[in-house]
């Protein structure tokens, strides 16, 4: 689903957006930071990676394990993780999840 970014001052709709958007998608980018709505279904893994700089996982619905170098977080809907950067991290989704993403992005950046 393409869905143009948010800009300054503009409300989305996460409860709307839980039932429009079908797969992962870029709500807001800018120069300092980046808001990602993910969308796993039932199974869905995403392998471990890290991200450069600080980040959160906020769960909005469903059920998701983190897998933090050996040790497994379970993250439920209305939870937050805060994740520092170079924190590896890799999810599974146990139930259809929505996950908002936001990353802090580096302030040398210049788009």
């Amino acid at each position: 689903m393409a869905l143009s970014h948010a800009s300054s001052g503009q409300v989305v709709n996460l409860g709307a957006l839980d039932g429009q958007a079908t797969e992962t998608c870029a709500l807001l980018k800018a120069r300092d930071i980046e808001l990602m709505w993910l969308v796993l279904p039932a199974g869905k893994q995403v392998p471990s990676h890290a991200v450069s700089t600080s980040m959160s996982l906020q769960c909005m619905r469903g059920k998701v394990e983190v897998q933090l170098d050996g040790d497994v977080k379970l993250l439920e809907a209305d939870q937050v993780m805060y994740l520092a950067g170079g924190v590896p991290h890799g999810l599974h989704a146990l139930e259809d999840a929505r996950l908002l993403m936001t990353v802090v992005l580096p302030a040398s950046r210049t788009d």
